[in-house]
């Protein structure tokens, strides 16, 4: 006598990552045949967020939108050599991470520097909402949270970019990197009590609306979700 087959349990609905990677790997088999619109639309997909961090990196729009652009040109001529071991995302990334620190490390031997760092510009066009005093609160706060993060060794900062800033797992970074979990666990740490050493001389007042990238920054580095105010 036979067992009546069991029924199948449903399938497990993906996850939003889950969904992504796969949206991202059909894309790019459809580019690798051909279609070059598939490729276009990775670029719409992932080319706000390439930019973003190479700002974070190199600290200059034009260099940011340059780079942007040099790191997808390459993925289109490489794409052929990409295996899929990886997530597309973690391949341009780790390109854009590359190319970013060389640009930083050439102005850096240059002697050359931004005189306007867009990072904060940025941050305070969307926080101050056009308010002039809470523009010159921002300012002063943005200003030293950005010096202490650029304080930070390359490879800690990258990892806080990354994790903070980008929101990514410790394991997405750590393949970015090329390093342990453990390792990308040990900077965040670090990093937190760095910037919250940076952080500590101000007094802190009540909230009010943060970018959502700022106020992940900020409580990555143990401080709650509150602006500063310097002492008098």
């Amino acid at each position: 006598m036979t067992n009546p087959a069991r029924p199948r349990s449903p399938a497990r609905p993906m996850s939003g990552p889950e969904r992504e990677a796969a949206t991202a790997s059909a894309l790019v088999a459809e580019a690798k045949a051909g279609d070059q619109r598939a490729f276009e639309a990775l670029v719409r997909r992932y080319r706000k967020r390439i930019f973003a961090l190479a700002l974070h990196i190199t600290g200059s729009s034009s260099e940011a939108d340059d780079i942007a652009q040099e790191v997808f040109l390459k993925a289109y001529r490489a794409l052929a050599e990409f295996e899929g071991r990886s997530q597309f995302f973690t391949w341009v990334y780790r390109m854009t991470v590359n190319r970013s620190l060389n640009s930083r490390r050439d102005r850096a031997r240059r002697g050359e520097d931004t005189l306007d760092d867009p990072r904060l510009e940025l941050a305070v066009a969307v926080d101050a909402r056009s308010n002039p005093s809470r523009e010159a609160e921002l300012r002063q706060t943005y200003s030293r949270l950005l010096r202490a993060l650029d304080s930070l060794p390359i490879d800690m900062r990258t990892t806080v970019i990354l994790v903070s800033l980008q929101g990514m797992s410790h394991g997405e970074a750590a393949v970015i990197q090329k390093v342990s979990d453990g390792t990308i666990a040990w900077r965040m740490h670090e990093a937190r009590r760095r910037l919250h050493e940076a952080m500590a001389p101000e007094k802190l007042v009540r909230p009010r609306a943060l970018s959502a990238e700022l106020a992940r920054l900020l409580t990555d580095a143990g401080l709650p979700i509150l602006h500063l105010k310097p002492s008098n």
